[in-house]
């Protein structure tokens, strides 16, 4: 599982159902949402 920060609950938490996504200009990234509220979480993880 992928760490990220939610900015919502203020701490580091593993994402629940991340996807790497590849954004505009071209750097790849996850998407998820936090195990505990719910709310959107994003990762940028580097170049495609």
């Amino acid at each position: 599982m992928v760490e990220a920060r939610c900015m919502k609950c203020k701490e580091e938490r593993e994402m629940k159902d991340a996807k790497e996504v590849v954004m505009k200009n071209k750097m790849k990234a996850m998407k998820g949402t936090c195990p505990k509220c719910g709310t959107k979480m994003f990762r940028i993880i580097g170049k495609a």
